[in-house]
This record gives C-alpha cells, sequence and structure tokens, in this order.
C-alpha cells in the first residue's frame, strides 16, 4: 500500500515554485473571471475530453499537497483541475494534470499526451454541462525542478488551459520522471 502510494505521488507533477507564487497564497492573482452579478458564470470542470489520444475522463479538483507541489488524484485513469487557480474558460491559466506510465497492467490518462500537436483541440464539461473548446498552441518539457510560473498564471486577458503530466525516463533512486511535459492551449472563442 505505502509503495503504491509513494509511485503515484510521486508521478504528480512537481511546480514547487509556481505554487508558492500563484494563487496559494492569493487565488484572485491567478485568475480573474467571468463575473456577471458578482457570480462567476463558469462553472467547475468535471470532464475532459481529447478525442485524438481517447481520452474521456472524470475530473478531481485538486489544492497543493504537503510539499506545496500541485496535488493529483491517485486514480492514474482520472484528470485533476487544479482548484486554487482559474477554471478553464475564465481568463487566466487554468491547469488539469494527470499521470504518466502504467499501473496493474492499465494505462494512465495522459500516456499519449506528447502526441498533441499545434491545432489539435480538446475539450472541457462544466457542473452545468458546458462545454469548452481548447486548441493547443505549443507543447513544452520542463525538469522536475524548474521553474514553471508561466504553466499556472498569465496576464495577457485570455482564457488558457494547460495539461501537464510527467514523461521521460524513470529515476528509481528519486521515484519520478525525468521531464515534465506541458501542453499549452487556449480558449475557441464561438
Amino acid at each position: 500500500m505505502c509503495v503504491t502510494f509513494i509511485l503515484l505521488y510521486s508521478l504528480a507533477p512537481r511546480y514547487r515554485a509556481p505554487l508558492a507564487t500563484a494563487s496559494t497564497e492569493n487565488p484572485a492573482q491567478a485568475s480573474k473571471p467571468v463575473v456577471q452579478n458578482g457570480v462567476s458564470v463558469i462553472a467547475p470542470p468535471v470532464s475532459l475530453k481529447i478525442s485524438k489520444i481517447g481520452v474521456d475522463t472524470t475530473m478531481a479538483a485538486v489544492g497543493v499537497n504537503l510539499k506545496g507541489d500541485m496535488d493529483i488524484d491517485e486514480n492514474p485513469t482520472q484528470a485533476a483541475w487544479y482548484k486554487l487557480g482559474a477554471k478553464p474558460g475564465e481568463e487566466g491559466s487554468a491547469v488539469i494534470a494527470g499521470h504518466y506510465g502504467w499501473k496493474n497492467g492499465v494505462p494512465s490518462v495522459f500516456n499519449d499526451l506528447h502526441t498533441l500537436v499545434k491545432g489539435d483541440k480538446f475539450s472541457t464539461i462544466g457542473e452545468d454541462g458546458k462545454q469548452m473548446m481548447f486548441v493547443v498552441t505549443r507543447l513544452a518539457t520542463y525538469a522536475p525542478d524548474q521553474d514553471a510560473t508561466n504553466v499556472f498564471r498569465s496576464d495577457d486577458g485570455k482564457a488558457h488551459l494547460n495539461l501537464v503530466t510527467c514523461q521521460g525516463s524513470w529515476n528509481n533512486s528519486q521515484s519520478t520522471y525525468s521531464e515534465r511535459l506541458v501542453v499549452f492551449s487556449d480558449l475557441v472563442v464561438q
């Protein structure tokens, strides 16, 4: 049980520096939600669909773990939305993480995330049933301890959704993968 927990935990994207400066201290800094009569019109996301890679999954809402890293759901087939930041579709950078690798013969939700390319589209569904469509703008690779503030924040007045997972080679001594993959995307305005 402990080994499984440590293995799953170690697959979580680690972004210590940006989380300390992002919305954990002041959630209002992370995003500026679209509001009507003082209420956000964007519902929290409950599912993610990336048809190109066969992803159709539910989503857990997560914050930070005891180490100050973005948390992630233990279920390797489920995605996790960073609830201390923007919601997908709000101004700012929403972040969704998912596991990479295999557990008990089952592939993790973001195993094929690296195959997405600029122009690919995917969507989220909110608690209200509304779909938000996003288009991939670029992919980037980070070291596990690299500053990734730009993944969690933006100030260009647009709505972004960044998908995060591990990739690279497994490091047994550190119980983690050697890289983090981020797929940057923008809201498709309809």
